[in-house]
């Protein structure tokens, strides 16, 4: 798949995931405080949705850069390099972010 579709689909995705956090988190009907961001932590479906938006954010921030540097003329000879640099750093940042949600336990 190329890059720009990679884009595209993940924006999709983020605008879907964007308007799900801003709803939930940021214009509630009702107060929000951190003992309600605690609730929600411990719900398997609010873990799921927030590494699934992580996957996306990454996704679309690592395609993004690389597409970037990719337009860079000297770089052109530097592209597997570049490639392989992104998917590394992508990876690095999805298993810290999802150990980092997954090891949230609200106190019982």
């Amino acid at each position: 798949m190329r890059v720009f579709q990679i884009q595209r689909i993940s924006a999709i995705a983020l605008l879907v995931f964007l308007t799900i956090h801003m709803t939930v988190v940021h214009y509630p009907p009702f107060h929000i405080d951190f003992g309600r961001i605690i609730d929600r932590m411990g719900q398997p479906l609010w873990k799921a949705i927030d590494i699934a938006f992580l996957f996306f954010v990454l996704l679309h921030a690592i395609s993004g850069s690389y597409a970037v540097l990719i337009d860079l003329g000297g770089v052109a000879r530097m592209k597997r390099t570049l490639a392989a640099s992104a998917i590394l750093l992508a990876i690095v940042g999805f298993v810290y972010g999802t150990l980092t949600i997954l090891a949230f336990q609200p106190p019982v």
